[in-house]
């Protein structure tokens, strides 16, 4: 079916959503109206409710009942009758079947062609597409990959093979034939070779934008706007100036959401038209174009769609380019298929020939020869024949091609390799012809002619004309289109036939001449682009790094650094960043070089700390390297960055006063700049550190603070110069210290809130820190469920990004609700494997929360010895850094294990000592005796109730006293059990359904 769907009186438009009874819209939910779409587009057919089920909720697990909404829905906006049905009849038990007639919107067509989407984009094709010979298995192949596409299946399928094995001509003669149905659109980006990582998502965009070419573009703008706004952000010169700074103020950009709006956006489209989308050379593409790939491989909505990705396995494998690792997880899941590229056949050759020669007269042993020496490489093939041809080595005489020489004798002459081919065809070529084909060369694979133009210095119709012959006469280039540039001109695009053309071309180009050609191009573009240059900030880097002007090529290596960053690719931000640091070296020593150097450092250490952690060696060296370069320049905004980054790694490794007086500083600044934003910023670090010194009255005083300030509008799109929002974390922090505090519904509330705000904002990484944070919160509430379901949904996606730090955070939460829940081994086994990682990796903050709740594992699963051994290095690792947050609890659970492991004196791995044993003895001394458990547990209790009942937390007191009781009521001593409990339970003032204060109370009725 196409976009419109008519059953009179009705319209249904699926790529608007929107159901119409002539010009009245009838509003429906997104899945009532994808069950609706999903019957008409199987008029007539039995539908099962499993099959709906499955299309319309493929990744949730749904009753019938829901579906039976749906149908409810359907038929009150239709006035359909389920007793005498006109539109949607119920099959008894078994689903349902769309009865109604179908007819064919009256214009429908004109309407097409004039406005909804233009004719689908036409392509230019080289000859070799034209020509392809030997290749009908895998073109059948290409076909029945379509096939399945245009029935709403999408199609995944890797093109692999060596340089000049005729990849791109087998893609191109399927587009061919596949341009003649009008009805399918074709899309084409291709992968630039650069040092480092390239331009986020660049072959996307590019392909994007050139369906954004045609005439009519509005309406696919339009379409942009709808699904993928992010999208339209990135290609600016599609929308108004107004319009775009409306885009950036609302529109809050995620690597999720960039992935999900294509998506998304590529889905209507296909529901219009089918399309098929072509990336060229994955082997040099950047993380994010596959991301891309995989997210379009995995989304089970319909999609009719095709794509093709074209790469070198030999490139890959030599670099170790992550395609192959995505392309294998693909396979394994039979969400893609691999087409592996073979040398041509002999008689492949003997076609090839009888197709270019007709009337030839040539010996059978030709063909034989040529693929002897070309060993069936269609590229070496094609050259070998040209050079032949050139030579004058086969001729046509009297309307007969024939061979001029004996085989012995043309044996000697072909070129021993495809490079003197070339050679010999690039000699031959005028000088002109030879001087802008160089040129274009330096200009890429692609280029357009006013680039070239620029780099000879002469006039564009000049370029244009030899561009065209050469194409024309199919030497070496082949036309690719028009592209409209941002100062409106609209310069012929040409490409280079084969990589190899263009590598030995580049190598013919001296280099000192070479450099001024790249920088010529590169002001070309700065021209050309104007106030726009920023988008093509990767291409321009490395024009200006080639053309030796480094201070211009760092300039834009910052741009294109911070582009990645906007685009969440943190992988491509650090490899720009760390080549704009390494270009920095070869600049004297001036202001402007200490400004561009911590403009960088600033951007490296904020993307290496979302992937590499808080605690990173690097992230430290980054930031220390920035304080130190602050202090060159004086003041400037970047020292409120810098200190934050610093004091974020104080924070974790745990050196608490040097992370206070660092946080201190922050808020001083603020202050001083009375920016509500900086504040926040500043309240999240003071209130951590405070938190776990054990001060959790004033952190909450300052989390309060922070939550109560109101942000511009402006300033609550996500800044990227920070890891994480800082609105969510004072709502997510808060949360927990409300709880220590004894506020267990304001508490979750605050968690609740936080949860919701990281949603809104969308920013992947405070997403996982909010839903860390609340798996923390539930964890202390006893809600082992809740905390099960937020670790997992943290570590799935902490994994997709690889946030490595914050993966090992959700393993332990994770941990920690498999031993609540009975799992004890394996919750064991992870919070072992985090207390390792986090170790290795240099984060100190939690280790002795770590440590107790390993040890409360070991002692619920009757590793006694071991379970002591780790309070004690637990308690030890508190006195050492001062973290004091789990003080209290870490008492109450090594009392708990003592008082019920029922351990007998003379089974304690401990040696016999005095009775003057203490808790913190055993902190000095870990050989010291326990002469009696359940005299020592007593003492660890009563710790824990002075130790909370100081730090004013009352949650920690009220488990502390409820184990002295307990442990009390079992020696009988009823009268001294019950009053510190009862005086506790009596403070709170909400919070009776936690489990904490419903055992208190069940507690507080037996002693009763």
């Amino acid at each position: 079916m196409g976009s419109i769907i008519v059953f009179p009186p009705f319209r249904l438009d699926a790529s608007d959503q929107q159901l119409w009874r002539g010009e009245e819209s009838l509003p429906l939910r997104p899945k009532t109206f994808a069950v609706l779409t999903y019957l008409l587009d199987r008029p007539g057919q039995l539908v099962t409710k499993e099959e709906l089920l499955e299309a319309c909720w493929p990744d949730a697990t749904m009753t019938y009942t829901v579906l039976k909404v749906c149908i409810s829905e359907i038929r009150e906006a239709l006035g359909d009758d389920p007793k005498a049905p006109r539109f949607i009849e119920t099959m008894h038990r078994r689903g349902y079947r769309f009865i109604g007639r179908i007819a064919e919107e009256r214009g429908a067509a004109q309407r097409f062609n004039s406005g909804r989407f233009v004719a689908p984009l036409r392509l230019q094709f080289s000859s070799a597409a034209k020509g392809l010979v030997g290749r009908e298995a895998e073109l059948a192949r290409l076909r029945g990959s379509l096939e399945l596409a245009l029935e709403g299946k999408r199609q995944v399928v890797f093109i692999a093979g060596e340089a000049g094995i005729g990849k791109t001509a087998l893609v191109e003669a399927f587009l061919l034939r596949t341009a003649a149905d009008p009805q399918v659109w074709l899309a084409r980006g291709q992968c630039l070779e650069q040092f480092g990582s390239g331009e986020a998502y660049l072959p996307a965009l590019e392909a994007v934008s050139r369906l954004c070419q045609e005439s009519g573009r509005e309406r696919f703008v339009a379409l942009l706007r709808r699904h993928a706004p992010t999208w339209l952000l990135q290609m600016p010169w599609l929308v108004s100036a107004s319009e775009l700074d409306a885009l950036e103020r609302k529109t809050h950009g995620t690597r999720e959401r960039m992935l999900r709006e294509i998506a998304e956006a590529i889905e209507a489209l296909t529901a219009e038209t089918p399309l098929v989308l072509v990336i060229d050379d994955l082997h040099w593409s950047d993380y994010s174009t596959l991301d891309l790939i995989s997210y379009l491989a995995r989304r089970r909505e319909r999609a009719r769609l095709l794509v093709i990705a074209v790469y070198r396995s030999v490139e890959a494998v030599l670099h170790e380019h992550p395609l192959r690792s995505v392309k294998q997880e693909l396979q394994m899941k039979r969400l893609c298929e691999e087409l592996a590229m073979e040398y041509l056949s002999e008689a492949a050759v003997g076609e090839y020939l009888a197709r270019r020669f007709p009337q030839s007269a040539f010996p059978q042993a030709l063909s034989h020869l040529i693929h002897e020496r070309t060993r069936g490489n269609p590229l070496f093939m094609v050259n070998a024949v040209d050079y032949l041809q050139s030579e004058g080595l086969i001729d046509d005489r009297d309307g007969q091609w024939r061979l001029n020489v004996k085989l012995a004798e043309l044996e000697m002459d072909v070129p021993e390799s495809i490079r003197q081919m070339i050679e010999k065809q690039i000699d031959r070529l005028s000088r002109d012809e030879q001087r802008t084909l160089e040129v274009a060369s330096v200009a890429g694979m692609e280029f357009d002619v006013a680039a070239v133009a620029a780099g000879l210095e002469k006039g564009v119709v000049e370029i244009e004309e030899i561009c065209e012959e050469l194409a024309r006469r199919r030497q070496l280039l082949h036309e690719v289109g028009m592209i409209e540039l941002p100062d409106g001109a609209a310069p012929a695009r040409y490409g280079f036939m084969h990589s190899l053309y263009q590598n030995v071309l580049y190598r013919r180009v001296a280099e000192a001449r070479r450099v001024r050609l790249h920088a010529l191009i590169g002001e070309h573009g700065e021209r050309v682009y104007g106030n726009q240059a920023n988008e093509i900030a990767a291409e321009l880097a490395m024009r200006f790094e080639e053309g030796r002007d480094y201070e211009r090529s760092i300039r834009y290596l910052r741009q294109a650094a911070e582009n990645a960053v906007r685009r969440f690719a943190n992988h491509e931000a650090i490899s720009l960043a760390r080549r704009g640091l390494d270009l920095l070296k070869s600049l004297p020593e001036t202001v402007e070089r200490t400004q561009s150097e911590l403009a960088l450092q600033v951007i490296l250490g904020v993307t290496l700390m979302a992937t590499r952690g808080y605690a990173a060696e690097e992230v430290e060296q980054a930031y220390a390297r920035a304080r130190e370069l602050c202090g060159k320049v004086g003041e400037t905004p970047q020292l409120f960055l810098t200190l934050w980054g610093l004091t974020t790694f104080y924070i974790v490794r745990t050196p608490f006063q040097t992370a206070r007086e660092l946080a201190e500083q922050l808020l001083r600044i603020a202050q001083r700049e009375r920016d509500p934003y900086l504040m926040m910023q500043a309240y999240n670090p003071l209130a951590v550190c405070l938190l776990h010194l054990g001060e959790f009255t004033e952190a909450r005083a300052y989390l309060e603070q922070g939550v109560a300030i109101e942000i511009a509008p402006q300033q609550r799109q996500f800044n990227f110069s920070y890891v994480d929002d800082p609105r969510v974390v004072c709502r997510a922090r808060l949360a927990s210290a409300l709880w220590y505090l004894g506020y267990p519904d304001q508490g979750l509330k605050r968690c609740r809130e936080a949860i919701a705000m990281a949603e809104e904002v969308g920013h992947p990484f405070t997403m996982v820190v909010a839903q860390v944070f609340a798996a923390t919160f539930h964890r202390l509430r006893g809600d082992y469920q809740a905390t099960r379901e937020l670790a997992e949904a943290a570590l799935g996606a902490s994994a997709q990004h690889d946030f490595k730090e914050l993966m090992m955070h959700a393993r332990f939460m994770l941990g920690c609700a498999m031993v609540g829940q009975g799992q004890i081994e394996e919750g064991a086994e992870l919070i072992l494997w985090c207390a390792n990682a986090s170790r290795q990796a240099g984060v100190e903050i939690w280790r002795p929360s770590v440590l107790g709740l390993l040890a409360e594992a070991y002692g619920k699963g009757g590793q006694i010895e071991k379970a002591l051994s780790l309070f004690d290095e637990a308690l030890a690792s508190v006195a050492h850094s001062n973290e004091r947050l789990a003080e209290a609890e870490l008492y109450r659970l090594k009392g708990e294990l003592l008082m019920d492991c029922g351990l007998r004196t003379e089974d304690c791995r401990f040696a016999r000592a005095s009775a003057s044993f203490s808790p913190q003895s055993a902190i000095l001394n870990p050989q010291s005796a326990i002469p009696n458990p359940q005299s020592e547990a007593e003492e660890c209790f009563n710790l824990a109730v002075a130790i909370a009942h100081r730090q004013e937390a009352r949650s920690w007191e009220l488990r502390a006293a409820t184990s002295l009781a307990r442990l009390r009521l079992r020696q009988n001593r009823l009268s001294e059990a019950r009053q510190p409990l009862s005086s506790v339970y009596e403070w709170f003032t909400e919070g009776f359904d936690t489990a904490d204060l419903i055992g208190a109370r069940a507690l507080l009725d037996e002693m009763a």
